[in-house]
């Protein structure tokens, strides 16, 4: 076996991915040995067809020193994976950009390329003008957030993807996008995953008008927004997670759009959601003021969480998604100013009536001390019935109106009639008075006389 790797990678520089390959050959001299012994008396085609499952650019490298037909094999593999740490022994044996070139230029047909070391824009143009014809998924850990002047690198990283022209996948991991990137169309490109950026309006409005027919939009942590409005026909599936004050603004128009998450949002206007089936809508730094959503007449499941919502636009939410099969709230407190106010009264008959197929109720603080009000019950007659709820997930924090929330839990149970499932989360529960320990006395009680159903957390 040659001693020397090629391609300028030597096996103490590189590690292994943080996700394992499809394929692993990181084995010892025996182990490779046995392999080749077996594989020699194979196919050229078999073998190929092999060592076309081997992604990862050490175990490329390895390979090409076992055998000429293993050598000659190579060229024929699809998928080429760059870890983070690939060069990080290099001393300066090799410019990295250059051996993921000649890597890349030894490749017949590459039709996904992911490469998480550090890399140049330089770099990546030469790497792109080699394989933008057959290339369909780029996946790059961009670096660049601590970049003070990103404008005046020409062309930068962002610009140099252009020249993909047919990709289907874009992942962008550690993106500054103050600027707006010189991209033309991906006519093609249905994934796009930005994760960790800081960006600009002008900057991601641009990017996005260049991927018009995506079915899939992700970007997460992303900070520096403050309004975003898409307009993609075939969007599908989307989730948005803008990190800061909490206080943005969206605006979605995507008339097949099934799922969508969002996060950090205080204005959300989403008009076409004939086709949405799953929603969730959080914001864990600011306040949610406003929602403005169609009907919701396809909607499967809805959680909304976060620390404050306008009553409005919870109201709003819990009318539209009238068909809901699952229902999450996590919602501690509501107000439409900075006064935190506690849930107005929700009553328990009404709730149930207005969502008649719910199957599922994760309901935690304030939502559940709403429908535990002392007027709640009273309108119960004897033909009321909860009839598609099948599981009950409650977080209890507080032991005011005790008796009040024991007759819900009951309630629950009594008219329940197909629940098979409640669990009750008790939750930083502080009290200094006794009524603390009676109220969990009764909760354990009431689990005790219906443990085949009811039990605590």
């Amino acid at each position: 076996m040659a001693t020397a790797f090629a391609f300028g990678i030597h096996r103490s520089t590189l590690a292994s991915p943080p996700p394992p390959p499809p394929l692993s050959l990181s084995l010892c001299g025996a182990q490779i040995g046995e392999i080749y012994s077996r594989m020699d008396a194979l196919p050229d085609a078999i073998i190929q067809y092999i060592l076309s499952y081997v992604d990862n650019a050490r175990d490329i490298a390895v390979c090409n020193c076992v055998s000429k037909r293993w050598k000659d094999s190579l060229p024929y593999i699809r998928r080429l994976y760059f870890p983070r740490n690939s060069f990080e022994n290099n001393a300066g044996r090799d410019n990295p950009d250059d051996v993921v070139w000649r890597m890349i230029s030894s490749i017949v047909r590459l039709d996904e390329l992911v490469v998480y070391c550090p890399f140049s824009s330089a770099g990546l143009a030469s790497w792109l003008s080699l394989v933008s014809s057959s290339l369909q998924r780029l996946e790059l850990r961009m670096d660049n957030l601590a970049e003070q002047q990103p404008c005046l690198e020409t062309p930068s990283k962002l610009d140099c993807i252009d020249a993909a022209k047919d990709l289907e996948s874009l992942k962008l991991w550690g993106v500054l996008m103050t600027c707006v990137p010189k991209w033309d169309i991906f006519p093609k490109l249905k994934n796009l995953e930005i994760v960790g950026a800081r960006l600009e309006g002008p900057a991601l409005s641009s990017a996005i008008q260049a991927c018009p027919n995506l079915t899939s939009l992700l970007l997460l942590g992303c900070e520096g927004v403050r309004s975003v409005s898409i307009d993609l026909p075939l969007l599908e599936h989307c989730k948005l997670d803008f990190y800061g004050l909490g206080n943005c603004s969206l605006s979605l128009t995507s008339p097949k759009i099934e799922s969508l998450e969002v996060q950090g949002c205080s204005w959300i206007r989403v008009r076409e959601t004939n086709c949405l089936r799953n929603l969730s809508i959080s914001n864990n730094s600011g306040r949610v003021y406003m929602v403005d959503f169609g009907k919701l007449a396809a909607l499967e499941f809805l959680s909304i969480r976060g620390i404050q919502w306008c009553w409005d636009a919870v109201s709003k939410m819990l009318k539209w998604a009238s068909e809901v099969k699952h229902l999450y709230m996590k919602v501690e407190f509501t107000g439409d100013f900075e006064a935190l106010q506690p849930f107005p009264e929700v009553d328990l008959v009404d709730f149930f009536n207005s969502h008649p197929k719910l199957q599922k109720f994760d309901v935690h603080g304030a939502m559940f001390a709403a429908l535990c009000q002392k007027n709640s019950l009273k309108n119960i007659d004897t033909g009321f019935t909860i009839p598609c709820l099948e599981e009950v997930a409650i977080t209890v924090r507080s032991p005011l109106n005790a008796e009040q929330k024991m007759g819900t839990l009951e309630s629950l149970l009594k008219y329940g009639k197909n629940l098979k499932t409640m669990v009750i989360k008790i939750l930083q529960m502080k009290s200094s008075h006794s009524s603390a320990d009676d109220f969990f006395d009764e909760i354990c009680r009431f689990a005790y006389m219906n443990r085949k159903i009811v039990r605590i957390e």
